[in-house]
């Protein structure tokens, strides 16, 4: 069985068995496991990365924001994952602290906690690190020769070796140097779940998340100059190597 045919009845098969979805008259429909390449993001963000594969950013519900501020962050409770979050979703700002965790946990994973089977810190932290390492996006690039290097690759390149392997539409984003730039910086990539965590199609649209930066945020969008965005279809993506 092909490595493609092998992830999708993993992700089709035995990721949905083992979901149990809370009804609730506000409950996302969708959640985006979201990556960002660590030189890119420490391009914006001024940071020193040493880290040459995709990590996460972070699982993200299509609905809320914030949902329970009464739920504190507790970095004990997830003490058996820490080993892995350091590696697939560190703090490229700040390694040796659990802010950026603490943030993703009050932002999104409260809001993720509507369903039963992300209704705790353990389950949401742990399912994403599955996700993240079902998908394995950073071989999947790799397989097909999607590389970082000094060439440039067309939207087409890119778009389409994920479309074929995951057999659904994922969101591919840049950051625009400039309005006029003749190249464009490749930066994140999101792949979409229903909420038993089958593959879904992502929306094509500009992204209104935020970027976090130590302790506070700034909003991104299209009209951010250092933000994430769709990639242009018609530009060129740079996507940057370690020096």
């Amino acid at each position: 069985m092909s490595l493609s045919s092998s992830l999708l009845l993993c992700l089709a098969a035995g990721l949905a068995s083992s979901a149990s979805i809370f009804s609730h008259p506000h409950m996302w429909t969708k959640l985006i496991l979201t990556h960002h390449w660590p030189l890119t993001f420490c391009e914006m963000e001024h940071c020193h990365p040493n880290i040459s594969y995709w990590t996460l950013h972070g699982l993200w519900p299509d609905k809320g924001i914030d949902c329970n501020s009464s739920w504190p962050f507790d970095p004990s409770l997830i003490e058996d994952l820490m080993p892995d979050m350091k590696k697939s979703w560190p703090n490229l700002i700040n390694p040796a602290s659990s802010e950026f965790w603490k943030y993703e946990w009050h932002k999104h994973g409260t809001c993720a906690a509507k369903a039963d089977s992300l209704n705790s810190q353990h389950k949401y932290f742990s399912k994403a690190l599955e996700l993240y390492h079902k998908v394995d996006l950073d071989s999947v690039l790799k397989k097909f020769n999607i590389i970082p290097s000094e060439k440039y690759y067309s939207f087409a390149d890119i778009e389409t070796v994920l479309e074929q392997f995951y057999g659904i539409k994922p969101k591919i984003q840049c950051v625009q140097p400039s309005k006029d730039a003749d190249t464009q910086i490749l930066g994140q990539i999101e792949i979409c779940f229903s909420p038993d965590f089958t593959l879904l199609d992502c929306e094509k649209d500009f992204t209104t998340e935020t970027v976090f930066r130590g302790d506070w945020t700034i909003a991104t969008g299209v009209n951010k100059a250092t933000g994430f965005s769709v990639c242009d279809h018609d530009i060129p993506i740079y996507y940057p190597a370690l020096p």
